[in-house]
């Protein structure tokens, strides 16, 4: 498939923004029942502006996917059958929830709804509102191309595992360099989940990439042209000059500069991000915690493109090979 950057902007802002949430209201779950030190309410205030600030930013990004911006709107009409109604319905949902969490968060309100003095009881009611939501937007994106059963790169559960995971490691290594600067008794609980959530996360990029490399084909050039004989040699392509289908379902990259992104990030996802959070935390720099996100949010962009390029849409067999 051809790679859109404005898709490729939002599914790793989007992430990120996402998994920076969960960071949040898991620090501060745990700090509600005393297995964390409280913290004070603006590092939760800040947080959530820049979760919204992500999500704003990949929904902006989408619009440079459309033809027609302003009928947006009808995105959301196929709901019951379409993943990408789905995800237009549950995104602008998640951002008002992780809105509302930081608002209340500094409007301070603290009200007993449950008779047992648990502190921040309003924000944590609305955080697990809002992280149900952040869950659902994980599944409604991903699930739109894991949904494509004739993209057998795609179809299978290791694409909803991965754009969880990936945007849940960006998210808390994003939180622990905030914490570095307002909450730095969460560094190391930040920075710890950050680890192994990118750790996990290259276990299951790992089986993603061999399952995509043994992967046996379903469709020929039989099946493409519609014509049942055991040998069919194709001397041309279907057409003269480029079309929609050279343009859209093709990326015109080598195979050697597949590899070549595939190495990038997997170095720039994985091992430079943990080797740049130990050594942060071992240092208390929020400069190395910050460069660690930055060079796995890069890393993120590399994965993204290549997960897009290395879904090979059937319709190449009859346009692409000549």
């Amino acid at each position: 498939m051809h790679p859109a950057f404005s898709v490729i902007f939002l599914t790793t802002l989007i992430g990120a923004g996402q998994g920076l949430f969960l960071a949040l209201f898991s620090g501060q779950t745990y700090s509600a029942v005393n297995l964390l030190p409280a913290q004070h309410s603006s590092f939760y205030i800040i947080g959530s502006l820049l979760a919204v600030a992500l999500l704003i930013g990949g929904l902006m990004a989408s619009f440079f996917h459309l033809g027609r911006p302003e009928r947006a709107w009808r995105a959301a009409s196929q709901w019951r059958t379409s993943w990408l109604s789905r995800e237009v319905i549950v995104l602008p949902i998640a951002m008002g929830l992780v809105f509302f969490y930081g608002l209340f968060h500094w409007l301070n309100l603290e009200v007993d709804l449950f008779g047992h003095q648990l502190p921040g009881q309003v924000t944590l009611i609305i955080g697990a509102l809002a992280s149900v939501a952040v869950f659902l937007l994980y599944l409604c994106t991903a699930m739109i191309y894991a949904s494509i059963k004739f993209l057998q790169e795609w179809a299978s559960a290791l694409t909803v595992l991965n754009y969880i995971l990936l945007g849940g490691a960006s998210g808390f290594t994003l939180a622990t360099a905030l914490a570095a600067y307002n909450a730095p008794t969460l560094v190391g609980f930040y920075g710890g989940w950050a680890i192994i959530l990118t750790v996990a996360g290259l276990i299951t990029r790992a089986v993603s990439l061999y399952r995509n490399a043994h992967i046996k084909a379903i469709s020929s050039v039989q099946t493409a042209i519609g014509i049942r004989h055991n040998r069919v040699e194709q001397k041309a392509m279907g057409m003269m000059g480029g079309s929609y289908n050279t343009r859209e379902y093709f990326h015109g990259k080598t195979a050697a500069f597949l590899k070549s992104v595939k190495y990038i990030f997997l170095v720039l996802v994985f091992p430079v991000p943990v080797i740049l959070l130990v050594a942060g935390m071992q240092a208390d720099s929020g400069l190395l915690l910050l460069l660690a996100f930055a060079v796995q949010y890069v890393g993120l962009l590399f994965e993204r493109w290549f997960f897009f390029a290395q879904a090979n849409h059937p319709q190449n067999l009859y346009y692409q090979t000549i």
